[in-house]
Protein backbone atom coordinates (compact mmCIF):
# COMPACT_ATOMS: atom_id res chain seq x y z
CA UNK A 1 0.00 0.00 0.00
CA UNK A 2 1.48 3.37 -0.98
CA UNK A 3 2.49 5.77 1.76
CA UNK A 4 0.24 8.64 0.71
CA UNK A 5 1.40 10.93 3.51
CA UNK A 6 5.02 10.58 2.45
CA UNK A 7 4.01 11.06 -1.19
CA UNK A 8 2.00 14.14 -0.27
CA UNK A 9 4.70 15.80 1.81
CA UNK A 10 7.34 15.11 -0.83
CA UNK A 11 5.19 16.78 -3.50
CA UNK A 12 4.08 19.84 -1.53
CA UNK A 13 6.01 23.09 -1.75
CA UNK A 14 7.38 24.45 1.56
CA UNK A 15 4.60 27.05 1.59
CA UNK A 16 1.90 24.43 1.00
CA UNK A 17 3.36 22.19 3.69
CA UNK A 18 3.26 25.07 6.18
CA UNK A 19 -0.40 25.76 5.31
CA UNK A 20 -1.36 22.12 5.76
CA UNK A 21 0.32 21.97 9.17
CA UNK A 22 -1.44 25.17 10.30
CA UNK A 23 -4.90 23.94 9.23
CA UNK A 24 -4.22 20.63 11.00
CA UNK A 25 -3.33 22.46 14.22
CA UNK A 26 -6.48 24.61 14.12
CA UNK A 27 -8.75 21.65 13.34
CA UNK A 28 -7.30 19.59 16.19
CA UNK A 29 -7.66 22.51 18.61
CA UNK A 30 -11.34 22.92 17.64
CA UNK A 31 -12.08 19.19 17.73
CA UNK A 32 -12.81 18.85 13.99
CA UNK A 33 -11.88 15.89 11.82
CA UNK A 34 -9.91 17.14 8.82
CA UNK A 35 -9.37 15.61 5.37
CA UNK A 36 -7.58 16.54 2.19
CA UNK A 37 -10.08 15.99 -0.62
CA UNK A 38 -11.06 16.52 -4.25
CA UNK A 39 -8.64 17.90 -6.78
CA UNK A 40 -5.65 17.84 -4.44
CA UNK A 41 -5.85 14.07 -3.92
CA UNK A 42 -6.69 13.44 -7.58
CA UNK A 43 -3.68 15.45 -8.76
CA UNK A 44 -1.47 13.73 -6.20
CA UNK A 45 -2.42 10.29 -7.51
CA UNK A 46 -2.16 11.22 -11.20
CA UNK A 47 1.19 12.98 -10.74
CA UNK A 48 -0.11 16.41 -11.79
CA UNK A 49 1.17 19.57 -10.10
CA UNK A 50 -0.57 20.33 -6.79
CA UNK A 51 -2.04 23.72 -7.53
CA UNK A 52 -4.53 24.05 -4.67
CA UNK A 53 -5.14 22.59 -1.23
CA UNK A 54 -8.77 21.52 -0.75
CA UNK A 55 -9.73 20.68 2.84
CA UNK A 56 -12.98 19.19 4.16
CA UNK A 57 -13.88 19.28 7.84
CA UNK A 58 -16.61 17.52 9.80
CA UNK A 59 -17.81 20.79 11.31
CA UNK A 60 -18.09 24.49 10.52
CA UNK A 61 -15.02 25.74 8.60
CA UNK A 62 -15.83 29.40 9.30
CA UNK A 63 -14.04 29.26 12.65
CA UNK A 64 -10.89 27.95 10.99
CA UNK A 65 -11.08 30.60 8.27
CA UNK A 66 -11.34 33.41 10.82
CA UNK A 67 -8.25 32.16 12.66
CA UNK A 68 -6.38 31.93 9.37
CA UNK A 69 -7.35 35.52 8.58
CA UNK A 70 -5.67 36.64 11.78
CA UNK A 71 -2.46 35.09 10.44
CA UNK A 72 -2.64 36.97 7.14
CA UNK A 73 -4.79 34.70 4.96
CA UNK A 74 -7.39 36.32 2.67
CA UNK A 75 -10.93 35.10 2.07
CA UNK A 76 -11.51 35.15 -1.69
CA UNK A 77 -15.06 33.79 -1.73
CA UNK A 78 -17.48 32.47 0.87
CA UNK A 79 -20.72 30.54 0.35
CA UNK A 80 -22.41 30.62 3.73
CA UNK A 81 -25.21 28.31 2.61
CA UNK A 82 -22.85 25.51 1.54
CA UNK A 83 -20.17 26.42 4.09
CA UNK A 84 -17.58 26.59 1.33
CA UNK A 85 -14.73 29.10 1.65
CA UNK A 86 -12.04 29.82 -0.94
CA UNK A 87 -8.87 31.09 0.72
CA UNK A 88 -5.57 32.64 -0.29
CA UNK A 89 -3.32 31.24 2.42
CA UNK A 90 0.06 32.59 3.46
CA UNK A 91 2.87 32.15 0.94
CA UNK A 92 0.46 32.79 -1.95
CA UNK A 93 -1.08 29.31 -1.61
CA UNK A 94 -4.63 28.97 -2.92
CA UNK A 95 -7.17 26.49 -1.61
CA UNK A 96 -10.52 25.96 0.01
CA UNK A 97 -12.11 24.73 3.22
CA UNK A 98 -15.54 23.11 3.09
CA UNK A 99 -17.92 21.42 5.48
CA UNK A 100 -18.70 17.74 4.89
CA UNK A 101 -22.26 17.60 3.56
CA UNK A 102 -24.83 15.45 1.83
CA UNK A 103 -27.08 16.77 -0.97
CA UNK A 104 -30.58 15.31 -0.74
CA UNK A 105 -32.71 15.61 -3.90
CA UNK A 106 -36.46 15.31 -3.47
CA UNK A 107 -36.64 14.41 -7.17
CA UNK A 108 -34.09 14.56 -10.00
CA UNK A 109 -33.39 18.05 -11.29
CA UNK A 110 -34.62 19.95 -8.22
CA UNK A 111 -32.40 22.02 -5.98
CA UNK A 112 -30.90 19.82 -3.27
CA UNK A 113 -31.51 20.00 0.43
CA UNK A 114 -28.15 20.40 2.19
CA UNK A 115 -27.44 18.27 5.24
CA UNK A 116 -24.20 18.31 7.26
CA UNK A 117 -22.68 14.87 7.29
CA UNK A 118 -19.59 12.70 7.74
CA UNK A 119 -16.72 12.54 5.27
CA UNK A 120 -17.90 9.24 3.76
CA UNK A 121 -21.34 10.65 2.92
CA UNK A 122 -19.68 13.76 1.53
CA UNK A 123 -17.51 11.69 -0.82
CA UNK A 124 -20.44 9.60 -2.07
CA UNK A 125 -22.53 12.66 -3.02
CA UNK A 126 -19.79 14.07 -5.32
CA UNK A 127 -19.88 14.29 -9.10
CA UNK A 128 -17.27 11.81 -10.35
CA UNK A 129 -15.39 8.97 -8.70
CA UNK A 130 -11.96 10.53 -9.30
CA UNK A 131 -13.07 13.49 -7.16
CA UNK A 132 -14.48 11.29 -4.38
CA UNK A 133 -11.17 10.37 -2.73
CA UNK A 134 -9.77 11.77 0.53
CA UNK A 135 -6.68 11.48 2.73
CA UNK A 136 -7.11 11.69 6.48
CA UNK A 137 -5.09 14.38 8.29
CA UNK A 138 -6.21 13.29 11.76
CA UNK A 139 -3.63 12.07 14.32
CA UNK A 140 -5.16 8.59 14.73
CA UNK A 141 -5.50 7.89 10.98
CA UNK A 142 -3.07 10.29 9.33
CA UNK A 143 -2.35 9.25 5.74
CA UNK A 144 -5.31 6.85 5.46
CA UNK A 145 -6.84 6.85 1.95
CA UNK A 146 -10.66 6.97 1.81
CA UNK A 147 -12.10 5.77 -1.51
CA UNK A 148 -15.73 4.63 -1.07
CA UNK A 149 -16.57 4.82 -4.81
CA UNK A 150 -13.44 3.05 -6.11
CA UNK A 151 -12.16 6.16 -7.86
CA UNK A 152 -8.56 4.95 -7.67
CA UNK A 153 -9.35 2.15 -10.14
CA UNK A 154 -10.96 4.62 -12.55
CA UNK A 155 -7.85 6.79 -12.44
CA UNK A 156 -5.67 3.77 -13.17
CA UNK A 157 -7.89 2.93 -16.18
CA UNK A 158 -7.89 6.58 -17.36
CA UNK A 159 -11.66 6.98 -17.13
CA UNK A 160 -14.05 9.62 -15.79
CA UNK A 161 -17.07 7.94 -14.21
CA UNK A 162 -20.22 9.67 -12.98
CA UNK A 163 -21.51 8.33 -9.66
CA UNK A 164 -25.22 8.23 -10.48
CA UNK A 165 -27.56 8.04 -13.45
CA UNK A 166 -29.01 11.37 -12.32
CA UNK A 167 -25.60 13.08 -12.21
CA UNK A 168 -26.21 15.36 -15.23
CA UNK A 169 -29.92 15.74 -14.51
CA UNK A 170 -29.34 16.97 -10.97
CA UNK A 171 -26.53 19.35 -11.98
CA UNK A 172 -26.38 20.09 -15.75
CA UNK A 173 -23.13 22.05 -15.22
CA UNK A 174 -21.44 18.67 -14.90
CA UNK A 175 -21.70 18.44 -18.70
CA UNK A 176 -19.06 21.17 -18.85
CA UNK A 177 -17.14 19.77 -15.92
CA UNK A 178 -16.80 16.21 -17.21
CA UNK A 179 -15.28 17.50 -20.46
CA UNK A 180 -12.92 19.77 -18.53
CA UNK A 181 -11.59 16.86 -16.46
CA UNK A 182 -11.35 14.40 -19.36
CA UNK A 183 -9.62 16.96 -21.63
CA UNK A 184 -7.16 18.10 -18.98
CA UNK A 185 -6.14 14.58 -17.98
CA UNK A 186 -6.45 12.87 -21.36
CA UNK A 187 -9.09 10.48 -19.96
CA UNK A 188 -12.10 9.02 -21.75
CA UNK A 189 -15.64 8.88 -20.41
CA UNK A 190 -16.62 5.57 -18.85
CA UNK A 191 -19.12 3.69 -21.06
CA UNK A 192 -22.27 4.34 -18.99
CA UNK A 193 -21.17 7.91 -18.26
CA UNK A 194 -20.83 8.48 -22.01
CA UNK A 195 -24.40 7.18 -22.51
CA UNK A 196 -25.75 9.47 -19.80
CA UNK A 197 -23.80 12.39 -21.26
CA UNK A 198 -25.18 11.83 -24.77
CA UNK A 199 -28.72 11.49 -23.41
CA UNK A 200 -28.39 14.75 -21.46
CA UNK A 201 -27.18 16.59 -24.58
CA UNK A 202 -30.06 15.09 -26.57
CA UNK A 203 -32.49 16.39 -23.94
CA UNK A 204 -30.73 19.82 -24.12
CA UNK A 205 -30.00 19.88 -20.42
CA UNK A 206 -27.05 22.19 -21.14
CA UNK A 207 -29.55 24.98 -21.74
CA UNK A 208 -30.57 24.66 -18.10
CA UNK A 209 -27.08 25.47 -16.80
CA UNK A 210 -27.37 28.49 -14.51
CA UNK A 211 -25.27 31.62 -15.06
CA UNK A 212 -23.67 31.15 -11.67
CA UNK A 213 -22.62 27.59 -12.48
CA UNK A 214 -21.29 28.49 -15.95
CA UNK A 215 -19.40 31.36 -14.37
CA UNK A 216 -17.73 28.90 -12.03
CA UNK A 217 -16.56 26.87 -15.03
CA UNK A 218 -15.28 30.03 -16.73
CA UNK A 219 -13.22 30.78 -13.63
CA UNK A 220 -11.97 27.21 -13.61
CA UNK A 221 -10.90 27.16 -17.26
CA UNK A 222 -8.91 30.38 -16.74
CA UNK A 223 -6.89 28.53 -14.10
CA UNK A 224 -6.24 25.47 -16.27
CA UNK A 225 -2.70 24.77 -17.43
CA UNK A 226 -4.04 23.90 -20.89
CA UNK A 227 -7.26 25.86 -21.36
CA UNK A 228 -7.19 25.42 -25.13
CA UNK A 229 -8.01 21.69 -25.01
CA UNK A 230 -10.93 22.35 -22.64
CA UNK A 231 -12.38 25.19 -24.72
CA UNK A 232 -12.14 23.17 -27.93
CA UNK A 233 -13.86 20.22 -26.26
CA UNK A 234 -16.69 22.54 -25.23
CA UNK A 235 -16.89 23.91 -28.78
CA UNK A 236 -16.94 20.41 -30.24
CA UNK A 237 -20.06 19.60 -28.22
CA UNK A 238 -21.64 23.06 -28.73
CA UNK A 239 -21.39 23.77 -25.01
CA UNK A 240 -19.57 27.12 -25.24
CA UNK A 241 -23.01 28.61 -25.73
CA UNK A 242 -23.70 27.77 -22.10
CA UNK A 243 -20.89 30.14 -21.11
CA UNK A 244 -21.86 32.97 -23.44
CA UNK A 245 -23.44 33.23 -26.90
CA UNK A 246 -20.99 35.94 -28.08
CA UNK A 247 -18.05 33.83 -26.98
CA UNK A 248 -19.51 30.85 -28.85
CA UNK A 249 -19.77 32.94 -32.07
CA UNK A 250 -16.41 34.73 -31.88
CA UNK A 251 -14.47 31.86 -30.24
CA UNK A 252 -11.66 32.25 -27.73
CA UNK A 253 -8.44 34.03 -28.72
CA UNK A 254 -6.31 30.90 -29.04
CA UNK A 255 -3.24 32.83 -30.24
CA UNK A 256 -3.27 34.97 -27.07
CA UNK A 257 -3.72 31.85 -24.95
CA UNK A 258 -0.74 30.18 -26.66
CA UNK A 259 1.47 33.23 -26.05
CA UNK A 260 0.57 33.29 -22.38
CA UNK A 261 1.18 29.55 -22.01
CA UNK A 262 4.66 29.99 -23.53
CA UNK A 263 5.40 32.80 -21.05
CA UNK A 264 4.24 30.60 -18.17
CA UNK A 265 6.74 27.91 -19.21
CA UNK A 266 9.52 30.52 -19.29
CA UNK A 267 8.56 31.72 -15.81
CA UNK A 268 8.58 28.15 -14.52
CA UNK A 269 12.09 27.74 -15.94
CA UNK A 270 13.15 30.93 -14.15
CA UNK A 271 11.93 29.49 -10.84
CA UNK A 272 8.49 31.11 -10.53
CA UNK A 273 5.08 29.55 -9.96
CA UNK A 274 2.80 32.06 -11.69
CA UNK A 275 -0.95 32.35 -11.08
CA UNK A 276 -2.30 33.65 -14.37
CA UNK A 277 -6.08 33.44 -13.94
CA UNK A 278 -6.74 37.11 -14.77
CA UNK A 279 -4.54 37.47 -17.89
CA UNK A 280 -5.72 34.03 -19.07
CA UNK A 281 -9.34 35.10 -18.67
CA UNK A 282 -8.59 38.17 -20.77
CA UNK A 283 -6.97 35.93 -23.39
CA UNK A 284 -10.06 33.70 -23.48
CA UNK A 285 -12.27 36.77 -23.99
CA UNK A 286 -9.71 38.48 -26.25
CA UNK A 287 -11.92 38.55 -29.37
CA UNK A 288 -14.71 40.39 -27.57
CA UNK A 289 -14.98 44.15 -27.12
CA UNK A 290 -14.58 45.67 -23.66
CA UNK A 291 -18.33 46.15 -23.28
CA UNK A 292 -18.97 42.56 -24.32
CA UNK A 293 -16.32 41.29 -21.90
CA UNK A 294 -18.04 43.16 -19.07
CA UNK A 295 -21.36 41.56 -20.01
CA UNK A 296 -19.82 38.07 -19.97
CA UNK A 297 -18.29 38.61 -16.54
CA UNK A 298 -21.49 40.10 -15.12
CA UNK A 299 -23.54 37.16 -16.38
CA UNK A 300 -20.95 34.75 -15.01
CA UNK A 301 -21.56 36.04 -11.50
CA UNK A 302 -18.46 38.21 -11.11
CA UNK A 303 -18.92 40.98 -8.57
CA UNK A 304 -18.55 44.57 -9.83
CA UNK A 305 -15.22 44.93 -8.03
CA UNK A 306 -13.94 41.72 -9.67
CA UNK A 307 -15.12 42.89 -13.10
CA UNK A 308 -13.35 46.23 -12.68
CA UNK A 309 -10.18 44.44 -11.64
CA UNK A 310 -10.24 42.20 -14.73
CA UNK A 311 -11.13 44.93 -17.22
CA UNK A 312 -8.56 47.36 -15.78
CA UNK A 313 -5.78 44.78 -15.63
CA UNK A 314 -4.29 45.47 -19.08
CA UNK A 315 -4.17 49.23 -18.52
CA UNK A 316 -2.47 48.81 -15.14
CA UNK A 317 0.15 46.51 -16.67
CA UNK A 318 0.78 48.97 -19.52
CA UNK A 319 1.31 51.80 -17.02
CA UNK A 320 3.89 49.68 -15.22
CA UNK A 321 5.67 49.07 -18.53
CA UNK A 322 5.67 52.79 -19.29
CA UNK A 323 7.24 53.60 -15.94
CA UNK A 324 9.75 50.80 -16.36
CA UNK A 325 10.94 52.28 -19.66
CA UNK A 326 11.32 55.77 -18.17
CA UNK A 327 14.35 57.60 -16.80
CA UNK A 328 13.70 56.65 -13.18
CA UNK A 329 14.59 53.05 -13.95
CA UNK A 330 17.59 53.63 -16.23
CA UNK A 331 20.01 52.16 -13.69
CA UNK A 332 19.80 48.34 -13.53
CA UNK A 333 19.40 48.37 -9.74
CA UNK A 334 16.42 50.76 -10.01
CA UNK A 335 14.83 48.61 -12.71
CA UNK A 336 15.41 45.49 -10.60
CA UNK A 337 13.71 46.99 -7.55
CA UNK A 338 10.79 48.22 -9.65
CA UNK A 339 10.16 44.86 -11.34
CA UNK A 340 10.27 43.11 -7.96
CA UNK A 341 7.19 45.09 -6.93
CA UNK A 342 5.20 44.42 -10.12
CA UNK A 343 2.72 41.51 -9.67
CA UNK A 344 3.88 38.39 -11.48
CA UNK A 345 0.68 38.08 -13.52
CA UNK A 346 1.29 41.61 -14.89
CA UNK A 347 4.87 40.67 -15.77
CA UNK A 348 3.54 37.62 -17.64
CA UNK A 349 0.93 39.70 -19.47
CA UNK A 350 3.58 42.21 -20.60
CA UNK A 351 5.87 39.45 -21.87
CA UNK A 352 2.97 38.01 -23.86
CA UNK A 353 1.31 41.17 -25.17
CA UNK A 354 3.41 44.32 -24.72
CA UNK A 355 5.32 46.03 -27.55
CA UNK A 356 7.33 48.24 -25.21
CA UNK A 357 10.80 47.00 -26.16
CA UNK A 358 12.62 48.95 -23.43
CA UNK A 359 10.43 47.50 -20.68
CA UNK A 360 10.60 43.99 -22.13
CA UNK A 361 14.39 44.16 -22.33
CA UNK A 362 14.61 44.98 -18.63
CA UNK A 363 12.10 42.28 -17.68
CA UNK A 364 14.09 39.65 -19.59
CA UNK A 365 17.31 40.87 -17.99
CA UNK A 366 15.62 40.59 -14.60
CA UNK A 367 14.57 36.98 -15.24
CA UNK A 368 17.68 35.67 -16.99
CA UNK A 369 20.59 37.75 -15.64
CA UNK A 370 19.79 39.80 -12.57
CA UNK A 371 17.99 37.18 -10.50
CA UNK A 372 20.84 34.63 -10.88
CA UNK A 373 23.22 37.34 -9.65
CA UNK A 374 20.93 37.92 -6.68
CA UNK A 375 20.91 34.21 -5.90
CA UNK A 376 24.72 34.25 -5.79
CA UNK A 377 24.86 37.19 -3.38
CA UNK A 378 25.59 35.03 -0.28
CA UNK A 379 29.01 34.33 -1.83
CA UNK A 380 29.75 38.07 -1.79
CA UNK A 381 28.82 38.18 1.89
CA UNK A 382 31.21 35.32 2.61
CA UNK A 383 34.02 37.07 0.73
CA UNK A 384 33.43 40.28 2.70
CA UNK A 385 33.46 38.35 5.95
CA UNK A 386 36.74 36.71 4.92
CA UNK A 387 38.29 40.16 4.51
CA UNK A 388 37.62 40.72 8.21
CA UNK A 389 34.39 42.74 8.34
CA UNK A 390 31.78 41.84 10.95
CA UNK A 391 28.15 41.41 9.98
CA UNK A 392 25.80 44.27 10.67
CA UNK A 393 23.96 47.16 8.99
CA UNK A 394 27.07 48.45 7.22
CA UNK A 395 27.97 44.91 6.15
CA UNK A 396 24.53 44.42 4.55
CA UNK A 397 24.72 47.83 2.89
CA UNK A 398 28.06 47.01 1.28
CA UNK A 399 26.73 43.66 -0.03
CA UNK A 400 23.79 45.49 -1.62
CA UNK A 401 26.16 48.02 -3.18
CA UNK A 402 28.20 45.20 -4.67
CA UNK A 403 24.98 43.71 -6.06
CA UNK A 404 24.20 47.04 -7.76
CA UNK A 405 27.71 47.06 -9.25
CA UNK A 406 27.34 43.45 -10.45
CA UNK A 407 24.14 44.32 -12.33
CA UNK A 408 26.26 46.62 -14.51
CA UNK A 409 28.49 43.69 -15.53
CA UNK A 410 31.39 44.30 -13.15
CA UNK A 411 32.65 42.09 -10.33
CA UNK A 412 32.35 38.79 -12.16
CA UNK A 413 35.65 37.33 -10.94
CA UNK A 414 36.76 36.90 -7.30
CA UNK A 415 39.68 39.30 -7.90
CA UNK A 416 37.35 42.02 -9.19
CA UNK A 417 34.95 41.54 -6.31
CA UNK A 418 37.78 41.74 -3.77
CA UNK A 419 38.90 45.09 -5.15
CA UNK A 420 35.33 46.41 -5.04
CA UNK A 421 34.77 45.09 -1.51
CA UNK A 422 38.01 46.63 -0.24
CA UNK A 423 37.14 49.97 -1.79
CA UNK A 424 33.63 50.04 -0.31
CA UNK A 425 34.63 48.73 3.11
CA UNK A 426 37.89 50.65 3.46
CA UNK A 427 39.79 47.45 4.27
CA UNK A 428 43.27 47.85 2.77
CA UNK A 429 45.42 45.02 1.55
CA UNK A 430 48.24 44.05 3.94
CA UNK A 431 51.66 45.47 2.75
CA UNK A 432 54.15 42.97 1.32
CA UNK A 433 57.47 42.42 3.26
CA UNK A 434 60.53 44.01 1.56
CA UNK A 435 63.90 42.07 1.46
CA UNK A 436 67.03 43.89 2.81
CA UNK A 437 69.82 44.87 0.36
CA UNK A 438 72.59 43.58 2.69
CA UNK A 439 71.11 40.14 2.59
CA UNK A 440 71.14 40.15 -1.20
CA UNK A 441 74.87 41.29 -1.23
CA UNK A 442 75.83 38.56 1.18
CA UNK A 443 74.08 36.05 -1.02
CA UNK A 444 76.14 37.18 -4.01
CA UNK A 445 79.38 37.11 -1.99
CA UNK A 446 78.58 33.63 -0.76
CA UNK A 447 77.89 32.48 -4.28
CA UNK A 448 81.22 33.75 -5.80
CA UNK A 449 83.65 31.45 -3.83
CA UNK A 450 81.43 28.53 -4.55
CA UNK A 451 81.70 29.20 -8.28
CA UNK A 452 85.48 29.64 -8.05
CA UNK A 453 85.83 26.34 -6.19
CA UNK A 454 83.85 24.51 -8.85
CA UNK A 455 86.14 25.93 -11.57
CA UNK A 456 89.33 24.82 -9.67
CA UNK A 457 87.92 21.31 -9.28
CA UNK A 458 87.24 21.08 -13.00
CA UNK A 459 90.78 22.24 -13.89
CA UNK A 460 92.39 19.70 -11.53
CA UNK A 461 90.34 16.87 -13.01
CA UNK A 462 91.40 17.82 -16.56
CA UNK A 463 95.15 17.87 -15.58
CA UNK A 464 94.86 14.47 -13.92
CA UNK A 465 93.31 12.99 -17.03
CA UNK A 466 96.12 14.38 -19.25
CA UNK A 467 98.82 12.84 -17.00
CA UNK A 468 97.19 9.41 -17.19
CA UNK A 469 97.08 9.61 -20.97
CA UNK A 470 100.81 10.49 -21.23
CA UNK A 471 101.76 7.60 -18.94
CA UNK A 472 99.85 5.13 -21.14
CA UNK A 473 101.66 6.40 -24.21
CA UNK A 474 105.10 5.78 -22.66
CA UNK A 475 104.17 2.26 -21.60
CA UNK A 476 102.89 1.48 -25.08
CA UNK A 477 106.15 2.65 -26.76
CA UNK A 478 108.32 0.14 -24.78
CA UNK A 479 106.34 -2.95 -25.88
CA UNK A 480 107.55 -4.98 -28.95
CA UNK A 481 105.45 -4.47 -32.09
CA UNK A 482 103.84 -1.37 -30.67
CA UNK A 483 102.97 1.32 -33.12
CA UNK A 484 104.50 4.70 -32.62
CA UNK A 485 102.16 7.07 -30.87
CA UNK A 486 100.80 9.97 -32.77
CA UNK A 487 102.69 13.17 -32.12
CA UNK A 488 101.19 15.36 -29.44
CA UNK A 489 101.33 19.07 -28.79
CA UNK A 490 103.26 20.88 -26.07
CA UNK A 491 105.81 19.23 -23.84
CA UNK A 492 105.31 15.70 -25.23
CA UNK A 493 106.44 16.87 -28.70
CA UNK A 494 109.66 18.37 -27.35
CA UNK A 495 110.49 15.11 -25.55
CA UNK A 496 110.17 13.15 -28.79
CA UNK A 497 112.72 15.43 -30.57
CA UNK A 498 115.33 14.90 -27.86
CA UNK A 499 114.92 11.13 -28.05
CA UNK A 500 115.46 11.18 -31.85
CA UNK A 501 118.70 13.21 -31.46
CA UNK A 502 120.24 10.62 -29.14
CA UNK A 503 119.63 7.82 -31.68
Amino acid sequence: MPDYMFLLESRLSPEQRAVMMRVQELSAAMGFNLYLTGGTVRDLITGASLRDLDFTVEGNPTKIARELEKGGAKILFEDEKLRHIEVLFGGDVEGSISAARDDHYVRPGTRPEVRWSTIMEDLRRRDFSLNAIAISLNPASRGLLLDPTNGLSDIERGEVRALTIHSFTNQPVRLLRVLRFSSRMGFKLEARTQEWFDLAIERELHKAISSEDSGGELRAVAREERPTVVLKAWEQHDLLEAINSNLAKRHADYDAIARLMKVREDLFTAGFRPRLATPMLLAVLGRLKDREQGAVLSKAGYRSSETELVLGFAQEADEAAKELSGRKTNAPIDAYRFIEKVPLDQVAYLLAESRNSAALSKIRAYLNKWRPVRIGLPLVATELETLGMERGAKFDSIVEQVFAVQLTGRGKTPEEREKILRKLSGIKEAPKKKEKKGAKGAEKAHGAPAAAGKHAEATAAAAKAATKAHHRERLGAGKPGAKPAAPSHGKSTAGAKKSGGRK
